[in-house]
């Protein structure tokens, strides 16, 4: 008689994304958590894209479930985080604290998830959720939504004796 193969069972979002950040180095992945969580009070209708790629690993926060409409994302690597704002270069920005120069995308470096309460993040979460294209719902059921995992990455972790996160 044969025996069949007992499924295992798969992970869930939440067990995947605590996996893909236990990667980190600790402090990385505290600033990622707590980032996290500000950000998901900050939106909490936003569902939650999840992208375990090559060169980071991203949470989107976004109206839909398609990444275009995402209003800002958390892109950690071993140095650390960004608070990434996918249609930066139309934002308002007096304060000068968005980085990049490309034609779509801008970002702040997290020292810590504090970052995000300063009135100058806040107002450019504010202007992000403002000029979507596709507006977060008041009280949408929120979903994390795992879409990649990259069978091959840079290590999330820096090589002993290196100085840590930079700028």
């Amino acid at each position: 008689m044969k025996q069949s193969a007992k499924a295992v069972p798969a992970e869930s979002p939440t067990e995947q994304v605590a996996g893909f950040i236990a990667k980190f180095d600790s402090g990385v992945a505290k600033l990622i958590r707590d980032a996290r969580a500000a950000l998901r009070k900050r939106f909490p209708a936003a569902h939650e894209l999840v992208y375990d790629n090559y060169n980071f690993f991203v949470i989107g926060f976004s109206a839909t479930e398609r990444s275009s409409d995402c209003l800002v994302s958390l892109s950690a690597n071993a140095r650390g985080v960004n608070l990434n704002f996918y249609y930066g270069a139309a934002l308002p920005d007096p304060c000068k604290m968005l980085r990049g120069s490309g034609n779509q995308n801008r970002f702040i470096r997290l020292e810590n998830a504090g970052t995000l309460a300063q009135p100058e993040v806040e107002g450019l979460l504010r202007a992000a959720a403002a000029q979507a294209k596709t507006p977060l719902g008041a009280g949408g059921q929120r979903r994390t939504i795992v879409r990649v995992v990259a069978p091959k990455q840079r290590p999330r972790r820096l090589p002993a004796g290196s100085s840590g996160p930079s700028s």
